[in-house]
């Protein structure tokens, strides 16, 4: 198995714009603390993106967007679940992937115990879901890619272009035409069909 480097180079170029990490990121394994699967569901966000936490600029809370790329950016969405996402670009260039959705494929026990459920299919379809499958937390925020907890997995191949759906991201209220969602096409483990 091959990790995927955390900064640049196949199958992820986290230097890349959001929208085309969001579309690499595609079949990639995630682990965290040796848990995770197939990356199947991501949504592009960009510092000129009404919808993006980087819009109005560096804060506190989205310091980790401005950072060098192949980092963890952590927050709670609507006071209630974590979301997972990937730093990208250069370093003061506001820009992130959420983690969607993954196709569960190691430590599924571990899963199924942390969601207190049985059904694979549910245990990461949607970003709640994910980072509670994983145990994905604040305390994530700001880590590298490239470091324990976490590990990315390189696909065998490419995954094609025919094989990936693209859509408008969900969940949001602005900005919402933009076709920033990608997803594995006919994967039963999306958060929501395209």
């Amino acid at each position: 198995m091959t990790r995927a480097r955390p900064i640049g180079g196949w199958p992820v170029d986290f230097r890349a714009d959001s929208v085309t990490v969001a579309r690499q990121l595609i079949g990639v394994t995630l682990l965290a603390g040796g848990v995770g699967g197939i990356i199947v569901e991501t949504e592009a966000y960009d510092m000129g993106d009404p919808a993006s936490h980087s819009y109005h600029g560096p804060t506190a809370r989205n310091a980790v967007m401005f950072g060098p790329p192949g980092h963890v950016y952590v927050y709670r969405s609507y006071g209630i679940h974590w979301c997972l996402n990937f730093g990208c670009r250069e370093a003061g260039h506001g820009a992130a992937v959420l983690i969607r959705a993954l196709e569960p494929s190691r430590g599924i026990a571990q899963m199924q115990a942390r969601r207190g459920m049985d059904d694979a299919r549910l245990l990461c379809a949607g970003p709640g879901r994910l980072c509670q499958a994983l145990a994905i937390t604040r305390a994530h925020n700001g880590a590298a890619l490239d470091a324990p907890p976490f590990a990315l997995i390189a696909p065998p191949h490419a995954v094609p272009d025919a094989a990936i759906a693209r859509g408008p991201r969900i969940g949001i209220s602005r900005a919402t035409e933009r076709p920033w969602r990608f997803g594995l096409k006919d994967s039963a483990f999306l958060s929501r069909k395209f």
